[in-house]
């Protein structure tokens, strides 16, 4: 099966777009799958409103910064992040994944 060529330019701008714009995440849920992972006890209530405030203060962090970014990285980190193996996805993963690869960048020079 052939693809045509303008199928192929259209889908590679769906691509860039997509990459050009911070991915969503469920912040909610991905606190409460961390948060009963790591502890059972009294004060789980105030470790997911953390989890949940650090989360939000990552992606407004993301949302400023994303095009600061180079697109290889954004692409390796936003990969790295959202194929955990049943792992959520969390904003302050991807935005640590991005800053080590621009100081590694940096380091190199």
């Amino acid at each position: 099966m052939l693809i045509s060529f303008s199928t192929l330019v259209l889908a590679s701008q769906l691509i860039v777009t997509v990459a050009d714009n911070v991915p969503k995440f469920n912040i909610e849920r991905g606190c409460k799958v961390d948060s009963t992972a790591s502890s059972l006890e009294k004060g789980l209530d105030e470790t997911i409103k953390r989890c949940v405030h650090d989360e939000q203060q990552a992606q407004d962090q993301l949302q400023t910064q994303w095009s600061q970014f180079a697109p290889s990285d954004k692409a390796l980190c936003t990969s790295q992040t959202t194929e955990g193996g049943g792992v959520p996805p969390s904003y302050v993963e991807l935005l640590t994944c991005l800053q080590g690869q621009q100081l590694v960048k940096k380091l190199n020079k």
